[in-house]
Formats: C-alpha cells, sequence, structure tokens
C-alpha cells in the first residue's frame, strides 16, 4: 500500500498508513461481518487522543418503530439544559458501534459545548436497507420530543455523523425538513452520497489506502440487496428530487478518500439549493482521518472547525 499518490499524504499521514501495512491485518472484506465489526471495536481507539472527561455520560435507550431498544449515549458538559447534536457513528452501515466513537464524541462536546447523543442504529447483515436510516429518523423523532425530559435543549438541534452516519445525518435533515422539524446544522464528515462508486476519487484511490473499492463493495453488499435499493436517496442522498430548505451543512472531507467528489458534490447540490454550505477540505488526509488525533494534526483541526461550526449553530 504506496502513500506516493496523487494527490500526496502528509508526512504524519504517510507514516500512519505505513504502520497500518504493517502490521499486516486481515482486510474486513476477508473477514465475516461478526469478525469484521469485533476487529474495528479492538483498532478504532489506537489513534484517538484521550478521552476528555465529562459532567454527564448516561446510556439510555430510543424506541425504533418496531419497538426495538436502540442503546444510545448521551454526552454533555455541564448539567446546564444545553442545546443537542444527534450523532451516527461510521462503519458502512456494517460496523462500528457508540463505543468505537466514544472519543470523538466526547471531544464534540467538550469542544462545543453542546451535548451530543450517540446512536447504535441496527447494522448489515442482519438489518438490510432501509432499516438504518428508520432507526436513524426514529431517534430523531424521539429526541426532538424528549430532549427535555433528559435535561436538554430540545429547540436547538444539530445532526452530525462521519462516513456512512454522515448520509444518515444527510437523510435525517432532509426528513427533519419535510415533517417541519427545525435542525440547526446538519454535520456530515466524509459522508457518502452517491449510488454508485463511479466518481473520478473512486477511481483514483480504488486501492486506498485505508478504505478500498473491495472493502467499500463488501460494506454495501452487506446493506443493499437491489439496484433500487441503491438508487434509493435514503442511501444515497444526492438522488434526493429536492434539497431546498434542509438545515445549513457543515462538511468536513478527506482529499485522499474515495468519496470525496460525491461530498463536493453534495455541498454544490445543496449550495444550488440556496442551503448554506461550509466546506472543508483537509488536505493530504485519508478516510477516518478525524479519530486519528494522536497521530494527524488535521483531525484536531476538523474536530475543532466542526465544533465551532456546531457552537455557531446552536447559540441562543
Amino acid at each position: 500500500m504506496s502513500p506516493t499518490l496523487t494527490p500526496p499524504l502528509t508526512p504524519k499521514m504517510a507514516g500512519v498508513v505505513e504502520r497500518m501495512a504493517r502490521a499486516h491485518q486481515a482486510p474486513y472484506y476477508t473477514l465475516s461481518p461478526a469478525e469484521a465489526k469485533a476487529a474495528y471495536e479492538k483498532g478504532a481507539g489506537v489513534l484517538e487522543v484521550p478521552k476528555p472527561a465529562l459532567a454527564r455520560i448516561e446510556d439510555f435507550r430510543i424506541p425504533a418503530r418496531d419497538g426495538h431498544p436502540m442503546p444510545a449515549r448521551l454526552y454533555a458538559p455541564s448539567e446546564d439544559k444545553v442545546p443537542l447534536l444527534l450523532f451516527f457513528h461510521g462503519g458502512g452501515f456494517t460496523v462500528g458501534s457508540i463505543a468505537t466513537h466514544d472519543t470523538l464524541c466526547r471531544v464534540l462536546s467538550r469542544k462545543s459545548g453542546c451535548a451530543v447523543v450517540s446512536v447504535d442504529y441496527r447494522l448489515a447483515p442482519a438489518h438490510k436497507f432501509p432499516t438504518a436510516s428508520n432507526d436513524a429518523w426514529d431517534a430523531l423523532q424521539y429526541m426532538a420530543s424528549e430532549a427535555g425530559g433528559l435535561g436538554l435543549d430540545g429547540s436547538r438541534f444539530a445532526l452530525g455523523g462521519d462516513s456512512a452516519g454522515g448520509t444518515l445525518a444527510a437523510v435525517c435533515a432532509i426528513l427533519a425538513r419535510d415533517a417541519g422539524l427545525p435542525v440547526a446544522l446538519q454535520m456530515l464528515f466524509y459522508p457518502g452520497t452517491t449510488a454508485h462508486q463511479d466518481t473520478p476519487s473512486h477511481r483514483r484511490f480504488a486501492k486506498g489506502p485505508l478504505l478500498d473499492e473491495a472493502l467499500i463493495s463488501w460494506f454495501f453488499s452487506q446493506y443493499v440487496n437491489t439496484r433500487a435499493d441503491r438508487e434509493d436517496w435514503r442511501f444515497a442522498p444526492l438522488n434526493a428530487e429536492d434539497v431546498e430548505g434542509v438545515a445549513p451543512a457543515w462538511i468536513g472531507l478527506a482529499e485522499c478518500d474515495p468519496v470525496v467528489d460525491e461530498g463536493i458534490a453534495y455541498a454544490d447540490k445543496l449550495r444550488a439549493a440556496g442551503v448554506p454550505v461550509s466546506l472543508e477540505i483537509y488536505r493530504g488526509v485519508i478516510h477516518e482521518f478525524v479519530k486519528m488525533g494522536r497521530a494527524i494534526p488535521e483531525a484536531l483541526q476538523a474536530q475543532a472547525d466542526a465544533a465551532r461550526a456546531l457552537q455557531e449553530a446552536l447559540q441562543p
């Protein structure tokens, strides 16, 4: 896995990629979904910053439409009635959990001054499309009505996520617009937005590093069954007919990432519909970089930028 890419990786990013290659971890697509989930859980915190302490960390459950109790975790920097970010973790709809994104959610809460609620939506292949987007929407509706009972200010609300979680946040922003639920911001780290992996960046980074064509295809084969599923805007928000009036967006992308082009395309789609968008492209870094704050300064920058966008959007 060579770090000599066009565009090039930063020296620190190249060093991380080299260490990953030397570790000779089996690619997730050679494992069973359960094994891949366990491997991701095991490695998720290796490059994270130390976990910030917070005044409130509480586990609770959110009922899905079929009665399934979704695990959720509330992070808050104080006991005050603070605004709320509803966060969906990444992992190709197949891996990832509250635990794998615990540090990132703590950092966002500490830096922004808002509460973060992280949701364990159901994963593929046990739960196929559109279960993840249905669970995400059910979580949003629940939190919009029940935030006060958790001591939060439900009138100031943001959505966020990374990768597949960014897809879910973008979908929920559209559903919230349709339902008349006010959302102050959609905070999207390198979201997937397209139906097919056919952009120039997908071709440019087909061999990775980290996220490559084989892994993306494997993730999506766990989650979507048919071409119709892929074309559905709840899988590919770029296919949404109308995004006028959705929440303003902060979008943070990695330059050396298969999904960078579709992130830019989604920012363009939102802007064309009159939606305010702040787009940041972090140079020389790869997918998942925002969870590498111990090794990659761009991760710390992205965390600070996203937290500032949250703070500005959610201020009274």
